[in-house]
């Protein structure tokens, strides 16, 4: 398995779970995180060593990348797996399918890449790739069958993962936050190259914020391996009652009222929470100029793209400023009408995406085991 970063890392480890349960002595190893590894997952490199974003980014570690990829491939194709599951990192794990598959292993592919976003010629890399792929949109398979290529829609992990009415209360009494304060969560992402474009401005916001609304409580879950980073950032830019937490993002989104997350797995899991947020996102400009112009729908967030149109607001590059975002927040926390529209939104949202996850995947892993003789 390879799973490049803290969302593939919790969609690896419902996966690893369900397998170890039908298969205890499966031996499970490659690349990923800690969430993996505290299953028995055997790391040869750990996730956040691909956990990069961006065009410009990519090119800054693109050596040691592809030294990655190479040992692996090296490793996979002298001693051939019985099967080899990418989650996401489609940039890394396609190129290592192509040539696994070609030798004879079966590929299975986690999460189908955004071709319905942007870069829909990657369909045709994928069905070269991949003997078949989980699906966690309902839309997705039929999409995949236009290119002869096998899938099977297993719901949003996470969506099983949520309760449907989170515990804010009890969350709160384990921080220690009042019941009746008014509490925003920070999540400027998993990737260092995402926490570097976005922490500042998300703390610069929290301070506007706090200047507005005196009395507001912030939560920021930071990865542990970009704690010290986040850290220092705090202590130059002091925002008064915020909680740092070591991960711990479900519980940040359990007890907040709002959020501000920059794009990604993030949007969803706020949706899935049932809490308003704004996103905002910017990568490096060369990054930007190279993505922007292949995208296919207007809009970044999971809860805009489900949803069919912007339900929450997007303030990307240019428009991301902390004080742009500061009144974005401010404006939807105190919109009782916009606020009783969007929980009824996500709420429809979560149990569409609602299914036995890991159950159906694990089945989908026995088959193609089974077709393969193994």
């Amino acid at each position: 398995m390879v799973a490049g970063e803290s969302s593939g890392d919790l969609l690896a480890s419902l996966l690893i779970k369900e397998m170890l349960v039908r298969w205890p002595n499966a031996q499970i190893y490659g690349i990923g995180g800690d969430g993996m590894c505290a299953l028995g997952f055997k790391a040869l490199w750990p996730a956040h060593k691909l956990s990069v974003r961006g065009y410009f980014e990519v090119l800054l570690h693109l050596r040691e990348i592809l030294g990655i990829r190479r040992a692996l491939k090296k490793e996979l194709l002298e001693n051939p797996p019985d099967l080899f599951i990418g989650v996401d990192a489609p940039d890394f794990n396609l190129n290592l399918e192509r040539s696994l598959k070609e030798a004879g292993v079966p590929c299975l592919h986690f999460i189908c890449p955004s071709i319905w976003a942007w870069r829909a010629k990657r369909a045709l890399t994928l069905s070269k790739s991949v003997d078949h792929v989980l699906c966690i949109f309902p839309f997705e398979p039929s999409l995949l069958e236009q290119y002869q290529i096998k899938g099977t829609y297993v719901g949003h992990p996470l969506a099983q993962i949520v309760p449907m009415e989170p515990g804010r209360e009890a969350a709160r009494l384990k921080l220690s936050i009042p019941a009746d304060s008014k509490v925003v969560a920070l999540m400027p992402g998993s990737r260092a190259s995402e926490v570097e474009q976005m922490a500042e401005r998300f703390l610069r916001a929290a301070l506007i914020m706090q200047e507005t609304q005196p009395g507001l409580v912030f939560l920021l879950p930071v990865v542990p391996h970009l704690q010290r980073y986040v850290e220092r950032l705090c202590e130059r830019i002091p925002v008064p009652h915020l909680i740092q937490l070591k991960g711990r993002s479900h519980e940040a989104l359990t007890a907040c009222d709002a959020v501000l997350v920059a794009s990604g797995t993030a949007t969803l899991e706020a949706a899935l929470f049932k809490r308003p947020m704004v996103i905002g996102y910017h990568v490096n400009w060369f990054s930007y100029f190279l993505i922007w112009p292949q995208r296919l729908l207007p809009w970044i967030g999971l809860p805009n793209i489900l949803a069919g149109q912007e339900i929450v607001p997007e303030l990307l590059q240019t428009r991301a400023t902390p004080i742009a975002l500061a009144s974005e927040m401010l404006k939807l926390m105190n919109d009782s009408v916009a606020l009783g529209k969007l929980t009824q939104t996500f709420n429809d949202m979560h149990r569409q995406l609602r299914r036995d996850t890991a159950s159906i995947a694990t089945q989908v892993i026995g088959e193609l085991l089974g077709r393969h003789k193994l």
